[in-house]
């Protein structure tokens, strides 16, 4: 069991009940020192377990974080094969979080994933099912339009079938069909690395979400950054566009 954690979040502070995380800036911390970008991806997978750790500590019940885009297949494919290994590896340590009562959740289109990773991802979703201090997402070969997709399809087949009129599709079905189906929307987006986009992440799920971007790399995030992630989250007007 790991270490009890100590933070340093002031008192009053609202903790946003959903934060998504970019995990952005891997290989230029790698470039940076020299070092091949896969040895980025290993320290970033690292910390993505420390941060997770940090936001239960904090109070943050579902924690979302961008591993793998469907754009990211583009990239060289020495790299590609080496955050997979990097993946089923840390597939194995994720149970660790089982201990934790965190539940563990995948997002994204599997089927282009070997079906090792693919066993990995079912039994641990299946084991930490009814788990529930915290709710640990990945996206991984997630894509936000692909979600969107993802859903129009689902509703598509449900009024092919007869199940549904088109007076039923509304924003509230859309939402029970996408990949995200039981999770609530993001409060909070954070970006390390200098990037100000959201390269398709959560895409629907962040209509109103806040953005948070910094110029730390995400090996070098810490559990201070994301406390002053949530102070300037509170810093927010969140008018839902009302005034």
């Amino acid at each position: 069991m790991a270490k009890p954690i100590v933070t340093s979040l002031p008192e009053g502070m609202t903790v946003p009940e959903h934060i998504g995380i970019i995990m952005d800036g891997n290989g230029r911390w790698a470039k940076k020192r020299g070092m091949p970008r896969k040895i980025g991806h290993r320290e970033g997978a690292k910390n993505f377990r420390t941060i997770t750790r940090y936001a239960k500590a904090l109070g943050v019940k579902y924690v979302t974080y961008y591993a793998f885009s469907t754009e990211n297949w583009k990239r060289p494919k020495d790299e590609v094969d080496a955050i997979m290994d990097l993946f089923e590896k840390y597939l194995d340590e994720v149970r660790d979080f089982i201990e934790e009562n965190i539940r563990v959740r995948f997002i994204g289109d599997r089927s282009m994933l070997s079906e090792t990773l693919q066993r990995k991802m079912k039994s641990v979703e299946e084991d930490s099912l009814h788990f529930d201090s915290m709710t640990l997402v990945l996206a991984i070969n997630y894509g936000g339009r692909n979600d969107i997709c993802h859903s129009v399809k689902n509703i598509v087949r449900l009024a092919l079938d007869g199940k549904i009129t088109e007076q039923d599709v509304t924003e509230a079905l859309i939402e029970q069909n996408l990949y995200t189906e039981d999770i609530p929307a993001a409060d909070l987006i954070i970006r390390p690395s200098g990037e100000q986009r959201l390269s398709n992440f959560l895409i629907w799920q962040s209509a109103y979400a806040e953005f948070y971007y910094t110029n730390i790399l995400w090996p070098d995030f810490k559990g201070k950054d994301l406390e002053d992630a949530i102070i300037a989250f509170n810093d927010r007007n969140r008018r839902y566009g009302g005034i």
